[in-house]
Formats: structure tokens, C-alpha cells, sequence
């Protein structure tokens, strides 16, 4: 990667002075149906998976593995995930669904405070004492808070702007096969989304910030489209409105509408699952605001599944030592035959051929096996498709 100048500089100056204060996803934006595909869980296994809001941990512990071990280095993703399960454990099905299905329950805070607030850690009960209103506000919905709910709101005001364009999309999310759902965006949709404006907005650093997207993560991207950013995301949203069903697409629904339908949303949505999650299956994952490293350092049982999400792309650029420092614990800790996921903005992320690992240097893709094939089957079904690369590497067993 080029050596960031001064403007990447601000950039990233910006993008961490956000995130060290805020609750960046207020839902998890990588498709956990690819993951259970490529992870395969047993009831031996232990799961490493970066928190982020904690839907994907949940969906995980609904196939029963031995133990979940949920990571993350921002505390406010510890603290969503934390009154997630709160909720199940305390709160029947309707509740628990208007205030994370619909986003909005008129008498959260009063459920707070009755049930939730002393199942939390101390810095979630801080959080949350602050922030009852999310779940009750003019907003509409707890998915038009945080970060990327920002984005989502300005979008959903945008469309407000434009009745003909949101009944489109409204249609689109309607369409009962394909070939109907391709004939309205091709027709409705795409002559009226892109326009210059709109390409100019979605390709600013600080709305990439507000998504959880660096400097390092935008460059990759520019690296490897030519249309930039921009035309990386219509690339995505056209693949996604144009080749997969939209019926079951729960990731774009929430943020077009600010909340998920009962028969659209994530697996710990559905009351069966709910049910089974209050029965205790909740009760396997074990919540910890730390660096993977740190964890894996301390952890003392082996780990036959990681699911790492994208903190690689800005690791390779900002953080080299401490990206291989991160693949040497991975290797200590991992289970013989233990089996890692990583996404990247790049389909072919460069810095998986660079690294070295181990007082013998080993290269990376010798030290385990990459299954490059098995990766880009699934990654073409991915449902949210914002992602270029999807990566799965083996521990030889």
C-alpha cells in the first residue's frame, strides 16, 4: 500500500476520533448463512468471533457449539451485545423483538430499568443509562442510531426527498422472484439512485467513516475498481438488487426501513430461536472488550473457529508487527484443523502473500492452507456483498 499523505492522515485522525467514542454497527453487516456454510460447527467446537453488534455471535450459538468467545476492542459493541442478552434472558418474545426487530419500544426505559440494566457490566449500564431514547425516539428506530445508523437516516431522509424513488425501492423489497426485482431496479430504480451527487456523497472519507470504513480499507478499494468507492458500492447494490433474492435479505431491509419484518430478520429474531436462546444456549458465549491478540494470549483452551471479520485491511496498513504478531497467537492457539474467516475489501488481499510468521519466517499461506475456491463459491451468495473478499484458511490438523 502507498505511504498515506497528509490528507489520508486527516482522514484517519477523523475516522479514529468517531470511533473511539461511538457505538459504530448497531447490526452485523457480514451474512452469517455464508459463515455457517464455511464454519461447519459441532458441539466440540470454540468460536473466536469479533463482536461487532453481536447479531452473528448469537446466530453461531444457535448451533450449539461448546463455547463462543465474543471479542472486541470497542467496549460500546461489548455493551450492545451485553443488553442482547440481557433481553433474552429476562424479557418475553414481543418485547425482545420490538426493541431489536422494530427498533422502537414506547416503554423501554421502563423495561430497562426494571430487568436489564443490573444484568449489565458496569460501563454498559453507563452506556445505556445514556441512552435509553434510541429505543424511544423521533427517529423512528434504535437502526437510525450510532454510526452507520446515521448514514441510514440521512439516506432515509434523501429518499423522503424523492416519494417516487423510495416507492421503487419500497416495491423492490416486494418483488416475488428476480426477474420482477431486476425489472424495477433496472427501470425505477438505478435511472434515478445514481446521479452525481449521490456518487460525490457515498465517496467521502467521513461518511466511510461513519460506516466503520478507513483510510486503508477506501484504498483498497480505489485499487481495485475504477470507478472508486462509488462505483464499487453501485457495483454491489446492482449485484445484490439484480442476482439474489431480496425476500430473506434482511441486511439491506433494516437500513431502508429502520427495522426487520418477523419473517425478514436475523436467526436470533425468530421466537424458536429465541426460545432456544433463553433455554441456554445464550449462556455459551462469554463477552470480552479486548484485541484478538490480547485475548488469544491469555486464553488458555485451543480455538477450532475464527471469525475475524475485516480488521486486517487497516491492520496491514497502520499496524503491520501487529498484524503478524496476531497470525503467531493465531497459530499457537488454533486447534489442529481449526479453521479461520476473514473478509477484505480486496478480493485478493496482498498483504495475506507479504506476511512472515515465526522465528522461521514461514510464509503465511504455508502456514495454513487457504481455500480460496471453497471461499469464492460462497462469497457469490453472500447477501450483503459489500465486501470484495471473503477468505477461508485451514490449520493443517
Amino acid at each position: 500500500m502507498s505511504t498515506p499523505n497528509l490528507r489520508d492522515k486527516l482522514d484517519q485522525t477523523i475516522f479514529n476520533a468517531i470511533y473511539s467514542r461511538s457505538l459504530v454497527y448497531n447490526t452485523c453487516w457480514e451474512d452469517p448463512a455464508v459463515d455457517r456454510h464455511a464454519l461447519a460447527l459441532g458441539p466440540d467446537d470454540s468460536v473466536l468471533v469479533i463482536t461487532s453488534a453481536g447479531c452473528n455471535a448469537l446466530d453461531y450459538a444457535l448451533e450449539a457449539p461448546k463455547r463462543i468467545d465474543a471479542v472486541d476492542a470497542n467496549p460500546r459493541q461489548t455493551a450492545l451485545l451485553e443488553l442482547k442478552i440481557a433481553g433474552i434472558r429476562t424479557l418475553d418474545f414481543d418485547d425482545f423483538f420490538a426493541i431489536f426487530g422494530e427498533g422502537y419500544h414506547a416503554r423501554f426505559a421502563a423495561l430497562y430499568h426494571a430487568h436489564l440494566r443490573d444484568q449489565l457490566s458496569p460501563f454498559a449500564r453507563i452506556w445505556w443509562d445514556k441512552r435509553c431514547g434510541w429505543f424511544t425516539s423521533g427517529c423512528g428506530s434504535f437502526y437510525f442510531h450510532g454510526l452507520s445508523g446515521s448514514v441510514a437516516r440521512g439516506a432515509r431522509a434523501y429518499f423522503a426527498t424523492r416519494p417516487r424513488l423510495r416507492g421503487a425501492i419500497a416495491d423492490l423489497f416486494r418483488a416475488r422472484d428476480l426477474a420482477e426485482q431486476r425489472t424495477i431496479y433496472d427501470t425505477r430504480v438505478a435511472p434515478h439512485l445514481w446521479n452525481r451527487p449521490v456518487n460525490w456523497v457515498i465517496s467521502r472519507q467521513f461518511v466511510m467513516s461513519l460506516l466503520g470504513v478507513p483510510y486503508p480499507q477506501r484504498r483498497l478499494v480505489e485499487a481495485q475498481h475504477a470507478g472508486g468507492v462509488s462505483g464499487f458500492i453501485h457495483s454491489a447494490v446492482q449485484y445484490v438488487f439484480r442476482q439474489l433474492p431480496l425476500a430473506d435479505n434482511y441486511f439491506w431491509h433494516v437500513y431502508m426501513t429502520g427495522r426487520y419484518r418477523r419473517d425478514c430478520c436475523p436467526e436470533y429474531l425468530k421466537q424458536h430461536n429465541f426460545e432456544r436462546l433463553k433455554g441456554g444456549l445464550v449462556d455459551r458465549i462469554h463477552l470480552h472488550t479486548t484485541t484478538v491478540t490480547r485475548f488469544l494470549e491469555t486464553h488458555e483452551e485451543p480455538v477450532s473457529r475464527f471469525v475475524l471479520l475485516d480488521h486486517m485491511d487497516w491492520m496491514s496498513s497502520y499496524h503491520p508487527g501487529a498484524l503478524v504478531e496476531e497470525w503467531e497467537a493465531i497459530r499457537r492457539r488454533a486447534a489442529p484443523g481449526a479453521r479461520i474467516l476473514l473478509r477484505s475489501a480486496h478480493g485478493r488481499p496482498a498483504y495475506l502473500d507479504d506476511i512472515r510468521i515465526g522465528t522461521e519466517q514461514v510464509p503465511l499461506r504455508s502456514a495454513f492452507r487457504f481455500m480460496d475456491e471453497v471461499a469464492d463459491a460462497l462469497q457469490a451468495q453472500d447477501r450483503v456483498h459489500t465486501y470484495a473478499g471473503f477468505v477461508i484458511a485451514d490449520v493443517p490438523a
